[in-house]
Parts: C-alpha cells; sequence; structure tokens
C-alpha cells in the first residue's frame, strides 16, 4: 500500500474588530437582560433573546482555522470553527488539478483575468506563503487560495512532478 498522509492546519489571523464586536454584542445584550429583570419592560427580553441567537451563531465563525488532509491523491478541506465544530468545506480529487502555483505566479495570470472568484482557505496574513491551486472540478475551473506546509506539498509533488510549480 502506497497511500501519503499528511495534514496541514492553519489559523486564520485574528482581526481586531473581532474583539470590539464581541464586547459590544455581550455589552449590548447583558444591558437589555438588565433593563428587562429590573425595570419590568418584558420586552426588551426579545432584544436580547435575539442577540443571544446572535451570539450563538456569530460568535465560533470569528475564530478559524483550516484543516488541509491529504490523503491518496485528494485534499480534503474543513474549517473549525472556535477549536470546538469542524465542516468539511471541499474534497480536491488531485487528478483533476490543473496545477498549483504561489500566489504570485505569472501562470495565474489568465484565471485571475477571467474574473474567477478565489475560494480562500488561509490564514489571511500577508506575510505567508500562499498557493492557489487550479482545479477543474464538475463546476468548471475553480480557484482555491491555500497556505500548505513544505510536507504538503512535498507529498503532492512526489504524486504530480509537473503540476506543482515553485516560481
Amino acid at each position: 500500500m502506497n497511500d501519503s498522509y499528511v495534514e496541514c492546519l492553519v489559523s486564520r489571523k485574528p482581526n481586531p474588530l473581532n474583539a470590539v464586536f464581541k464586547i459590544l454584542i455581550y455589552g449590548v445584550t447583558a444591558i437589555c437582560v438588565i433593563m428587562a429583570l429590573f425595570t419590568g419592560v418584558t420586552i426588551m427580553f426579545i432584544p436580547a433573546i435575539a442577540l443571544c441567537v446572535l451570539i450563538y451563531f456569530l460568535i465560533p465563525n470569528l475564530d478559524l482555522e483550516f484543516d488541509y488532509l491529504y490523503l491518496d491523491k485528494e485534499i480534503s478541506i474543513d474549517k473549525v470553527m472556535n477549536k470546538a465544530k469542524r465542516k468539511r468545506l471541499c474534497v480536491l480529487d488531485l487528478n483533476k488539478m490543473e496545477f498549483i502555483a504561489p500566489e504570485n505566479s505569472h501562470e495565474l495570470d489568465s484565471f485571475k483575468s477571467r474574473g474567477i472568484k478565489i475560494k480562500d482557505y488561509s490564514s489571511m496574513d500577508p506575510e505567508a506563503n500562499k498557493y492557489i491551486l487550479v482545479y477543474n472540478g464538475g463546476n468548471g475551473i475553480e480557484l482555491f487560495c491555500m497556505e500548505p506546509d513544505i510536507a504538503l506539498l512535498k507529498c503532492i509533488k512526489t504524486v504530480f512532478p509537473r503540476k506543482v510549480r515553485e516560481y
């Protein structure tokens, strides 16, 4: 059996506005609950409940990590929210991959000029080594922005040496 297995975890860079947003939404929720309890205005429970639902669904999405899992010519990309929930975003069969190249490679110019939207599964750090994977799947040509580590790139390169661009 000649299967390869590599896992790479990339944390999204925290946005300073996320902390401000968390403090603001928790503060407004607390004010609504306190007003409803102490003033007797029960109508204030409605915005408090709405804000609690917003906290439940929105706050975990502010702390993101992306998990790239390479196994036997496939890359699975998962989104890990708040280090607790995992959601599978896509599974890419590398036999359908056109190539993978660094973000600033000139081979990507023709794809970028066509206006193909890039699905960004990276840390959003401007100094990180990002790669664009050009994928020809069932939805036509798709571009995926990733931050693979050296082990993942080496594993892809051993199986598909002509599809990994280093320039």
